[in-house]
């Protein structure tokens, strides 16, 4: 038998040159995706100064900013920063208005986001601990359709015949229309419906609620046949009128469907499921977005829907669509950012306003190693910039998170909490990072409490 050891040994040593030398070989894209290089001495090879920190080396000066008030923050907690100045634009509003709950008052809560709360991610176990506490029952606000519809735990949400358009559309959708939730849709066929149904999966104070509404803008007549737990409680024609209209019912209610017939260019902006008094927290999540098109929602809906809804509290959670891994400089999107913070000053005017920074976000060196996105940290302190030079609080979420790497930890934990794609958080990491944001806003009214109390004195 003729013996192959010599040609195998020839066969290995060549693999390993050739797998050697492919270090050499410039980093290339196939289909759009950017594959790392091969090195396989990886593990051995000393490895270059840190690109995340050659990045905050490079950064620019930004103006120093300091709270209008600082106050002691519990060690391992990273405290909301209130900017606010004379307006009390940043927390007081939203603690004056906790406040009231004791004379049977209500709350009212919006939060704005990208994909990182889509499908109620974070929001729906933060609404679920303040519930809790607070009293109060719903889901708030539910745009007329949605693309998640079947992964949000927190409402059974059905809905046919509808045409919806979008701000984050490339064609179609008209600014001048634009509803809160960067959405409208329009009646395209006979048996066109939306349904919700409440659930207790998610948290017992979903299993009903005591209002429902349906917010739409009547550019003609058109039939309304509202039911409640399956029965008809309303059935009515809608008269043309130029203004935001609101149709309501109330009482005990476990499923609300409202039926739409012959409608053409009526305007359909979204439901809403509340208790009569508690708190109520909205979810505006709109994928792709970085909340600079909140500028461009016309102030008269926005103002017309504040007399329905008026907020004590928006928050604002941007930041995934913004950040890059080379990103140093955001001071256009600060720019923007203002315009968006005080088209909603005017807009909300009872309203408190925190800026929530971008949490983790990593990425794969061409090592293969997970770290944080150089552009990340940078942001974070354009967006505390932005709210202190805006008058409002800020929250460092990437900080309260872990900072650096943190997403990847969440992604490891035993059961995950995040995504592999090292981004987005899943609901057992919405329903962590809700838990420090509760916390801390409670810890923010009992400072709040104790520095009234000191004033007073």
């Amino acid at each position: 038998m003729k013996n192959y050891i010599r040609q195998s040994l020839w066969l290995v040593v060549s693999l390993c040159i050739v797998l050697v030398a492919m270090y050499w070989l410039p980093a290339f894209k196939i289909g759009g995706h950017k594959l790392r290089r091969v090195d396989v001495l990886s593990d051995v090879r000393l490895q270059e100064p840190d690109t995340l920190d050659l990045v905050q080396d490079s950064l620019p000066e930004v103006p120093e900013v300091k709270p209008a008030f600082v106050d002691t923050c519990r060690t391992g907690m990273t405290c909301i920063e209130d900017y606010s100045d004379s307006t009390l634009r940043g927390m007081t509003l939203y603690y004056e208005a906790l406040d009231r709950l004791a004379e049977g008052g209500r709350v009212r809560i919006a939060v704005f986001g990208d994909s990182f709360i889509e499908a109620d991610i974070f929001t729906a176990d933060f609404r679920a601990m303040l519930q809790k506490k607070y009293g109060g029952c719903g889901v708030g606000f539910v745009p007329v359709t949605s693309n998640v519809n079947g992964f949000r735990p927190t409402v059974i949400h059905s809905f046919s015949g509808w045409n919806t358009h979008a701000v984050t559309d490339t064609i179609g959708f008209r600014r001048a229309l634009g509803g809160i939730a960067g959405m409208y849709s329009l009646a395209s066929g006979p048996d066109t419906y939306v349904e919700l149904k409440n659930t207790s999966k998610y948290s017992a104070c979903l299993d009903s609620c005591e209002q429902a509404a349906l917010f739409f803008m009547p550019k003609d007549s058109f039939q309304l046949i509202t039911s409640v737990n399956r029965q008809v409680v309303n059935d009515r024609w809608i008269a043309p009128d130029a203004g935001l209209q609101k149709a309501s019912v109330s009482g005990v209610i476990r499923s609300v469907r409202w039926e739409v017939t012959d409608s053409d260019s009526t305007l359909f902006y979204g439901m809403t499921l509340d208790g009569k008094q508690g708190i109520s927290v909205d979810n505006f999540s709109l994928r792709g977005s970085s909340g600079s098109t909140l500028s461009a929602i016309p102030a008269s809906f926005l103002k017309s829907f504040n007399k329905y809804r008026p907020y004590d509290l928006i928050i604002l959670q941007f930041g995934l669509n913004v950040a890059t891994q080379k990103g140093v400089r955001y001071d256009y999107y600060v720019k923007q950012m203002k315009r968006s913070i005080q088209h909603l000053k005017r807009c909300f005017p009872q309203a408190s306003i925190l800026v929530l920074s971008v949490g983790d976000r990593d990425y794969k060196t061409e090592e293969g190693e997970v770290r944080t996105m150089p552009g990340v940290r940078n942001l974070v302190r354009y967006q505390q910039v932005l709210a202190a030079e805006s008058g409002v609080a800020f929250w460092n979420l990437f900080e309260a998170m872990g900072g650096n790497e943190s997403m990847q930890k969440l992604v490891d934990a035993k059961p995950a909490m995040a995504n592999r794609d090292y981004t987005h958080i899943n609901f057992k990491g919405g329903r962590h990072l809700a838990r420090i944001f509760f916390e801390t806003l409670e810890y923010g009214k009992e400072k709040y409490d104790k520095k009234k109390i000191y004033e007073a004195e």
